[in-house]
């Protein structure tokens, strides 16, 4: 209830957006599924992006590395899987691959004092150049991580088939969109991280280790980019792709600045790209309207645009984000 008197304009568009999806649900059910499925399709990886950046900038880390570690988690996981053939062993090497690459831009920027925009943007680089250069054709694994259905809930309508008749990964986007949101407002570590994330010389002084939460963070928020890899190479397609993330690690940023650095709405946002991005492409099969494929491709990009055009000056990013800590000063 809090939450709702917090958020009245995010709650309102909700619950209109429920509404209408539902009286969709009941003119023709089977496209009402097909066209939100798609959507959440498109927008896991994304919310588990968002994540990432929620968990990093609300601590003072400014990540634009998410899309390298997107890509490196989809070819490590892939390949772990091809190698071994099994799923297991590939979700742990894109989950492990995404801790690693976490840990690279904790210590470079935290400890390292490295700019923090160009660890992002050295990460991104040597992603795109090891996964090429190491990219082999022809490999294939037994097959991708399985759907399954969550008893009761994916029973209920549209929203059942939706969000929980689906892969593990895809339900543990959902699920940790909500925890995040939980502990970043209900716990001590949350208090910690907005409070290193805002003025960390003050959480320093009242006993607050800001160096240590800020690697804890980084790293630990690595998982999520790696699994989002893992995803779009396991879950969502069964093979690896040079450049397999396609710019869905800068959507990801644009996503959390369109949800003000907050996990739920960060999660509202990138559904709102999915359904978009869905919404072109089932006019475009229906011969509603003839939107060419080009335009539908390039329909992420203007919306991320249009996105920061309209969240500028409107939210406002933790105040220490981007600043290195150094004790004392």
């Amino acid at each position: 209830m809090q939450w709702v008197q917090h958020n009245k304009i995010w709650a309102g568009a909700a619950a209109l957006i429920l509404i209408g999806a539902y009286a969709f649900y009941f003119v023709n059910s089977n496209i009402a599924v097909s066209m939100f499925s798609y959507a959440w399709f498109l927008a896991v990886p994304l919310v588990l992006g968002a994540m990432v950046g929620v968990m990093g900038e609300r601590s003072g880390v400014v990540n634009i590395g998410i899309e390298g570690q997107m890509l490196v988690g989809a070819f490590a996981g892939f390949f772990a899987a091809a190698a071994t053939q099994s799923v297991v062993i590939g979700v742990i090497a894109g989950a492990l691959s995404g801790i690693a690459m976490g840990a690279f831009l904790a210590f470079s920027t935290v400890v390292g004092q490295l700019d923090q925009i160009i660890a992002g943007v050295v990460i991104n680089i040597v992603a795109t150049g090891i996964t090429s250069f190491y990219f082999e054709s022809g490999k294939t694994i037994p097959r991708g991580l399985p759907n399954f259905d969550v008893p009761l809930l994916s029973d209920i309508p549209l929203i059942g088939p939706v969000f929980f008749s689906d892969g593990p990964i895809a339900l543990f986007a959902l699920i940790i969109a909500f925890t995040l949101h939980f502990m970043l407002f209900k716990t001590r570590w949350g208090l910690r991280t907005r409070a290193v994330g805002e003025y960390p010389s003050a959480a320093d002084t009242a006993g607050i280790n800001v160096v240590a939460l800020r690697l804890f963070n980084v790293t630990v928020a690595g998982t999520l980019a790696g699994l989002a890899g893992t995803y779009l190479s396991m879950e969502a397609t069964s093979t690896f792709e040079r450049n397999m993330s396609s710019g869905r690690g800068f959507l990801a940023l644009a996503i959390l600045i369109f949800g003000a650095w907050r996990p739920l709405r960060a999660l509202a946002a990138a559904l709102f790209f999915g359904f978009m991005q869905s919404l072109a492409s089932q006019l475009q099969a229906s011969d509603v309207v003839n939107i060419p494929q080009q335009f539908i491709n390039l329909l992420p990009y203007v919306l991320t645009l249009v996105v920061l055009a309209a969240a500028a000056g409107r939210v406002r990013a933790p105040g220490a984000v981007g600043q290195p800590f150094v004790k004392g000063d």
